[in-house]
């Protein structure tokens, strides 16, 4: 492992109300420790998993593949300001890694063409196509797949089931065990899918109720959901 905890400074938060630092969950939590190669930080919309997720990609001198996703229509100031009150406690320093934001994979995929028409060869690390000619879901897996996958590091990623279908979740999921069972590779992923976060020996870490705390699978919001949807469908859609 490369981070084995986090600490959130709120004591030292410049504001309360104005987002990320007025969630609650970060309000509410002073140290988190990783328990293992793969950690899931899942929560409902808004509880800060998204933004702590960016605030240690930042620390670990990372930028989001694809690019930031602050434009002109963004007005606050401190969104993007959290990671000046985290520290990690880092076990060993990563040769690699990358923080992954599914928004951003469009310019992502059209960086590495600029890149193959420099170096044609590159296209061979994600399954020998432009990831343009494939559809959504398949471009992912074939970067997940692909080489930059595959390296010894630290792995951040935001939603990566958002262009994924249930198989190709699964196809994920398989991904990730055979990449972590090397025990040089590190990924903490911000998810909702209980599909992802069914993968066995993970670590989860709710966002849900005040605290950031570890908790089981069958404990996730959207596993409870979606168990009690397929169950009776009816009953949601009154």
């Amino acid at each position: 492992m490369y981070v084995t905890s986090l600490d959130i400074h709120s004591e030292r938060f410049p504001v309360k109300d104005v987002f990320p630092f007025n969630v609650r969950a970060l309000n509410s939590t002073s140290r988190i420790e990783f328990a293992g190669p793969i950690t899931f930080l899942t929560g409902a919309n808004g509880t800060g998993k998204s933004a702590l997720l960016d605030a240690m990609a930042r620390k670990s001198g990372f930028l989001p593949w694809g690019g930031s996703k602050v434009h002109s229509s963004h007005k606050n100031p401190f969104e993007n300001k959290l990671a000046g009150f985290v520290s990690l406690g880092i076990q060993t320093w990563r040769p690699y890694g990358f923080h992954f934001r599914a928004e951003a994979f469009f310019n992502f995929a059209a960086s590495l063409d600029d890149i193959i028409i420099d170096d044609p060869g590159r296209e061979t690390y994600y399954g020998g196509k432009s990831l343009n000619v494939l559809s959504h879901g398949e471009s992912f897996l074939a970067f997940f797949g692909g080489y930059s996958f595959q390296l010894d590091g630290l792995y951040m990623l935001d939603e990566p089931e958002a262009a994924l279908s249930p198989e190709n979740q699964l196809e994920f999921v398989k991904i990730l065990r055979n990449n972590a069972a090397s025990g040089k590779k590190q990924y903490i992923i911000a998810t909702l899918s209980p599909i992802i976060l069914a993968c066995p020996g993970s670590q989860i870490l709710s966002f849900d109720n005040g605290a950031i705390q570890p908790i089981r699978y069958e404990e996730c919001s959207t596993y409870r959901f979606y168990k009690e949807f397929i169950e009776e469908p009816g009953k949601f859609l009154v």
